[in-house]
């Protein structure tokens, strides 16, 4: 897999021939001489730099740099994709035209009888002396002609009608030749009948065809956008980023852009590296910031302009521009399937594979050492992008999870199988229980950093986690998982709110090196929220629809939308596409892999298998009763499992708690609950009440024990989760 591709990356690299390219090879570029100062062994002198500004051999003694291969050809992989593609498009061009055989004999014979009618109509004046009767009807029609003139085309007229005579019986003759050699090819091998049929057809056809005649089918559809650099300028020009030409009207003394590469068809689109000229003043950020204004002239939705700037590292400037118009919106047709849901295992230390780019590149994320911020609209596939990335801690064994659901619904409640911890809801237990799991992870934090301090330097070289480390030390990989973090924090009293963004502030600045990821998320983070020294801090953001710019900002951070990175442009019907933000200059527009809740909770019952065979089943998801029944094959009543994950932090609860915890979790089922079938209905599940009062901080009332729900599960599997 491919690393993070990003739309700032150089478009120069083209394959025409297929979309799924590979990256060029660009390491076979020749260097540029570079002499300075550099010593003889033999005689100690010093060979002068070539570039040096009083050496006259200097301008063509350098080497260019610049690579000397065509960019399909500088890597063996790069010649056998495009020759596969090739390949590909040859077959695909035969099958679509053999299918329409019938259609092209069927326009041959008509362009022929086409042809037959034009040469017999061609000949046919010759033959009759059409033009020598219609020159003497003209003579006798003139009242002033001369008798010798009309006498003279009389007899012309007779001489021509004697020397054709012959001619039409030739001609009539050679028709009769013709019938007879035609029934005699009736009767002939089918073989030869084949090839005098085409010998005789094709120039009929051709003399058959028309000016606008087109006798094969167009085997690609037709383009939905077209560009070339004068629509490019006048775009460009017409949203204040090129200067009119001195006379107004004519722009053929205005200022254009240069391309250096294209337009060209590059994919399902056009693709375009251009750099502004100099002396306006323009840069390429203000190209950016017009994306919407250019895409109105290019008479295409800004989602189908993709721009980013040109670095230096690749050749670029400050001005220079690299642009790719799809023709028509690259985000929407069928889902991408997520490799996860047929994957066995997979290592946390690869890049995650998380989506597609516009033009169908494989997008990684490299988890290791970073932190990640989701944000945007709900119901626009925040959560489900969110899961991809846990879902890859869940195939790697040696990755411990803690997971936290302000929420509390039923998008992470397949993690009780395999989490460490796992918190759901924002009510005041969970609160306390969140609390718990952040302390909790920052001792596990200090202890990890006293461990690496007084590793060996062969053993830990950069004072950081290794593979290596975590196998023969036991430390495994952490994976903190919060959604919906602004749940938890307007359900705070304030020193609780200060002190829990502390901790995640901590756990996010220092945590990699330990080998902690952390995985937030949110809807609009604004300040009350999700405060802004925590999501400054983030490293890896991704952001679906938002209602605006500065929504955008707030997610991805402040001046991405100026920048390019702007997710407000996203529509409702772009359901898991978002903006990735990997860096300072680095986006790019994410349509996020598709893992449906049955599937990850496949995963997560995989992930459970896998640690209790390395022996890392852990906390939690090690007590689970429901999930230790899931494991085993046992059914256990949905009403004692749903009941046993409101109840997760509580040893006991109020009767209409847990009803309100119920309706939370599943509102279709239990919405119409009340007390007295919700009795009913863990009493037909086996549910014996030790008794019908609880209390909790000194009040007395209607409850369940935890304990007495549980003492429903079968006695075997208490016993294999310890209870």
């Amino acid at each position: 897999m491919t690393e993070l591709a990003t739309e700032g990356a150089d478009m120069g690299t083209l394959h025409h021939l297929d979309d799924h390219r590979p990256t060029p090879d660009t390491t076979t570029a020749e260097p540029v001489v570079s002499l300075i100062k550099t010593p003889v062994p033999a005689t100690g002198a010093v060979v002068e730099a070539v570039d040096r500004v009083d050496n006259p051999l200097s301008d063509w003694l350098t080497v260019p740099d610049a690579p000397v291969l065509p960019a399909w050809a500088r890597s063996a992989a790069s010649i056998k994709a495009n020759a596969a593609a090739l390949a590909r498009l040859t077959w695909w061009h035969t099958r679509y035209h053999a299918l329409r055989t019938p259609k092209y004999l069927i326009k041959t014979v008509l362009l022929a009888a086409r042809g037959f009618f034009r040469a017999t109509a061609g000949l046919w004046p010759t033959l009759s002396a059409q033009d020598h009767t219609a020159t003497v009807k003209a003579l006798r029609a003139q009242s002033k002609a001369r008798p010798e003139d009309i006498e003279l085309a009389t007899r012309l007229q007779i001489a021509h009608a004697m020397r054709t005579r012959t001619r039409r019986w030739r001609f009539g003759a050679a028709a009769v030749g013709v019938a007879a050699a035609a029934i005699g090819i009736m009767l002939a091998d089918p073989v030869l009948q084949t090839g005098i049929a085409g010998a005789v057809v094709t120039p009929l056809a051709y003399l058959g065809r028309g000016k606008d005649t087109q006798f094969l089918d167009q085997g690609a559809p037709p383009l939905r956008v077209d560009m070339s650099s004068t629509q490019l300028n006048d775009a460009l020009r017409a949203a204040g980023l090129l200067k009119s030409g001195r006379s107004g009207d004519d722009e053929k003394d205005a200022p254009k852009v240069s391309c250096s590469m294209g337009p060209v068809r590059d994919g399902r689109g056009w693709a375009v590296i251009f750099d502004l000229p100099r002396g306006g003043g323009k840069t390429a950020s203000d190209v950016l910031a017009k994306r919407e204004v250019i895409a109105q002239e290019l008479g295409v939705d800004e989602i189908q302009v993709i721009m980013s700037r040109v670095r230096a590292a690749k050749g670029g400037n400050a001005g220079r521009v690299s642009m790719w118009v799809a023709d028509d919106d690259p985000y929407l047709g069928p889902l991408n399937p997520s490799p996860f849901e047929t994957a066995e295992r997979f290592s946390i230390w690869d890049p995650v594979p998380f989506g597609q780019d516009a033009r169908g590149v494989r997008v990684n994320i490299p988890v290791m050492w970073q932190s990640m911020f989701f944000g945007g609209l709900p119901r626009r596939g925040k959560t489900f992008s969110q899961r991809l990335l846990t879902s890859a801690g869940l195939l790697d064994p040696f990755v411990r999870h803690y997971v936290a659901d302000g929420k509390g619904g039923a998008d992470w409640m397949p993690m009780k199988a395999v989490a460490h911890c796992l918190v759901m809801g924002a009510e005041d237990d969970a609160i306390e229980a969140l609390k718990a799991m952040l302390a909790e992870l920052l001792v596990e934090m200090e202890r990890r950093f006293a461990l690496l301090r007084d590793l060996p330097t062969s053993v830990c070289p950069e004072g950081k986690l290794t593979p290596e480390i975590v196998a023969k030390y036991n430390v495994p990989v952490i994976f903190v998982t919060i959604d919906e973090l602004q749940e938890y924090f307007t359900a705070m009293e304030r020193e609780d709110r200060e002190q829990v963004i502390n901790d995640l502030c901590r756990i996010a600045r220092r945590g990699p090196a330990a080998g902690f990821v952390s995985n937030f998320a949110s809807q609009r983070p604004d300040a009350d929220s999700v405060p802004t020294k925590l999501r400054e801090i983030i490293t890896i953001r991704y952001s679906t629809q938002v209602v605006d710019r500065a929504s955008s900002d707030m997610v991805l951070g402040k001046g991405k939308a100026a920048q390019g990175a702007d997710a407000s442009v996203l529509s409702e019907e772009h359901k898991g596409v978002g903006v990735l933000v990997t860096g300072p200059a680095s986006y790019v527009t994410v349509r996020a892999d598709y893992l449906d809740g049955p599937s990850f909770a496949g995963l997560c019952r995989k992930g459970r298998v896998l640690r209790e065979q390395a022996g890392q089943l852990t906390g939690q998801a090690a007590g689970d009763v429901t999930a230790a029944a899931d494991a085993a094959g046992v059914t256990v009543p949905p009403i004692v499992s749903d009941a046993l994950e409101v109840m997760r932090h509580s040893p006991r609860m109020f009767t209409t708690d847990l009803l309100n915890g119920l309706v939370n979790l599943d509102e279709d089922v239990y919405g119409d609950f009340n007390a007295e079938q919700l009795a009913a209905a863990l009493e037909s599940a086996g549910v014996k009440r030790t008794s019908k009062q609880v209390k909790i901080s000194g009040s007395n009332g209607a409850g369940y024990q935890r304990r007495d729900i549980e003492a429903a599960v079968p006695a075997e599997i208490l016993l294999s989760t310890g209870r």
